[in-house]
């Protein structure tokens, strides 16, 4: 198993991770960085007493990077014996802030994900876990006093009722980023919770997987709360007159504009199913109130498409 290598360290700068941290803290597939490796030798590692390669803080920051400039279209090849200063340059100055050098203050709510995380020491060594507590009673477990930049929770079965606790969880800690894992939920209780600004996301299978979860959450890289939609204006054409446009004829040697009615006229009539559809909950409502709005949305774009083709094609409209 990738882990952090176990020897003792002095202080977090000296600290070497193995292979697999590595990669996942320097935005890397494992994959990609023995490719790397291989053809390029690029990191200058040393190796610990097995033949593992082991990584300095340093070394992960170059290997960030070097995936950074990759991503951006500069071949791998002629990046590898770049010093950092330089990667550093070519990249437009520092780097960004997304390699740690020190461990991240957590609180851990989940009796069951406290003790995998001190079961797993080496994987889970940039986390500091100040507090956990078996379920949301912050006052068996936190002092007054008590701040932490992530609060890690994992609940097995996610509902939306959770949002409240988690929140006054956050406000007592003055967290800076909530990470919640899950094993089970549905996909409303997940934009949910993602709609707070929070990460969230299966419990994962090997611990070595939080550290970067939490150093996501610190650098905001979650889900960003979706757009409120804005309001649909009626419908521009009824369906007698879509109806018409289907039948008529076309200087077009293809048949976009029955194409464009037809398409029409099923956008309305979901959307008009959508407005009536059955809600067993206030979650359920939300849901069957985006796919309204969306669809909505659709027959607009779908609307202006269509006036322009049957502009274009001479096909009388009623008037806007």
């Amino acid at each position: 198993m990738d882990a952090i290598d176990e020897q003792p360290q002095d202080n977090a700068s000296d600290l070497t991770y193995r292979s697999g941290v590595a990669a996942r803290l320097a935005g890397l597939s494992v994959e990609t960085l023995r490719v790397w490796e291989r053809r390029y030798d690029l990191s200058g590692t040393r190796r610990s007493a097995s033949g593992q390669r082991l990584y300095t803080a340093d070394q992960v920051q170059r290997l960030s990077l070097l995936k950074q400039l990759v991503d951006r279209g500069h071949p791998i090849g002629q990046l590898a014996h770049l010093s950092t200063d330089e990667l550093r340059r070519l990249g437009g100055g520092a780097p960004r802030d997304g390699v740690l050098v020190r461990p991240i203050d957590v609180v851990v709510i989940g009796l069951g994900l406290a003790r995998r995380i001190a079961a797993s020491p080496h994987d889970t060594l940039l986390l500091n876990v100040q507090a956990s507590c078996s379920r949301f009673e912050p006052a068996d477990c936190l002092g007054p006093d008590l701040r932490t930049e992530v609060l890690l929770v994992e609940l097995s079965e996610l509902d939306e009722q959770a949002i409240p606790m988690i929140e006054a969880a956050s406000s007592a800690l003055h967290a800076a980023a909530v990470v919640v894992l899950y094993r089970f939920s549905p996909s409303a209780a997940i934009r949910a919770l993602r709609a707070q600004g929070w990460l969230v996301a299966r419990v994962p299978s090997e611990m070595g997987e939080l550290v970067p979860l939490c150093q996501q959450a610190l650098e905001g890289q979650h889900l960003p709360p979706r757009a409120a939609h804005s309001p649909s204006a009626g419908p521009r054409f009824d369906e007698e007159t879509l109806a018409g446009i289907t039948g008529a004829s076309s200087t077009l040697a293809c048949e976009c504009p029955r194409h464009m009615a037809e398409l029409l006229l099923m956008v309305g009539s979901f959307e008009r199913y959508s407005a009536q559809c059955a809600s067993r909950n206030s979650a359920d409502a939300q849901v069957h109130l985006d796919l309204h709005q969306s669809a909505g949305q659709a027959r607009m774009i779908l609307e202006a498409a269509l006036e322009r083709l049957a502009r274009a094609e001479g096909i009388p409209l009623p008037p806007a």
